[in-house]
């Protein structure tokens, strides 16, 4: 733990995510205060900073739902610059507009390199977890600052699996999903396959499962994120026909919207879980104090 950072350093939060910015600074051992917002009849915010701010100012705010939070997180941020502060970092636990990284039809906005080059104008530091990247692997290339830092939430994952389920098998749900779930397994020896995926939409998935020991085991669906929830619905479907012991479902990035949740304990699922980087009903698993070692070491 650093503690030398204690008087020259702060966590500011917002209201919204003010439990994990609490989290995340006693980790650091660092104050932590939270950005007072006031919204105005037609919908614009006025954001309002502690008086005095010291040289280094950790903006702590998960980007999901981001329009409106952008907008704060900016105001912020420039607010911040104008007091004086000499490096302003900004820890993500989800980093939004990250999978749009090509065009790939005329006239479409390459939204990455869009708001990797506004954060890069106001933050001098940027930590996430588990990014969204596709073609571009390295999150520097979307966000050119001095750091720029994607963590994977496998090590927490992979402990709360080892503590909660016995004897698992994990799964990845398509083949982007292989990185974090042999990750997972191999920290603590555990079996694990990777499933393949066919797309024709947002919401029409077809995954494919591969053969293996699925009879009576309690097995572990792992992703990243989980929006739609449909390649996991999918996924679970045609688990069931194996008769598996349990299906549970763990991912970083929780959205899960409609009625994704709904149906997946329809097919079948019996636990729902997720990383804190978002709030949402499934968080069991926090990423304060990996957030917190990972910043620690890259300064």
């Amino acid at each position: 733990m650093n503690n030398k950072k204690q008087t020259t350093s702060i966590v500011l939060g917002f209201p919204d995510y003010i439990n994990q910015a609490e989290q995340f600074a006693e980790a650091l051992n660092l104050p932590c205060q939270s950005v007072d917002i006031h919204h105005f009849p037609d919908g614009e915010s006025k954001i309002q900073l502690p008086e005095q701010l010291p040289d280094q100012v950790v903006l702590f705010y998960s980007l999901d739902r981001p329009n409106a939070k952008l907008i704060k997180l900016i105001l912020a941020a420039s607010g911040a610059r104008t007091m004086g502060t000499k490096q302003i970092a900004l820890v993500a636990p989800y980093l939004c507009y990250m999978r749009q990284d090509k065009a790939f039809h005329k006239g479409e906005v390459i939204s990455q390199q869009v708001i990797g080059r506004l954060l890069a104008s106001y933050f001098d530091k940027v930590l996430t977890v588990d990014a969204h990247l596709h073609r571009v692997h390295n999150l520097s290339e979307a966000i050119p600052v001095a750091a720029a830092i994607n963590i994977t939430a496998t090590d927490a994952m992979a402990q709360y699996i080892n503590q909660h389920i016995d004897h698992p098998y994990l799964l990845g749900p398509d083949g982007e999903s292989e990185q974090w779930v042999s990750d997972i397994a191999v920290r603590y020896q555990m079996d694990y396959g990777v499933a393949t995926k066919e797309r024709y939409g947002d919401r029409n998935v077809k995954v494919n499962i591969p053969a293996g020991p699925y009879q009576g085991r309690n097995i572990v669906l792992v992703d990243d994120v989980a929006s739609t929830g449909k390649t996991l619905l999918e996924a679970a479907k045609a688990l069931a026909e194996y008769q598996p012991a349990s299906i549970s479902v763990l991912v970083t990035h929780a959205l899960f919207v409609d009625d994704a949740m709904e149906q997946l304990t329809q097919a079948g699922v019996t636990n729902i879980w997720s990383c804190d980087s978002i709030n949402h009903s499934t968080n069991v698993v926090k990423l304060a104090q990996s957030l917190a070692d990972n910043f620690t070491q890259e300064n």
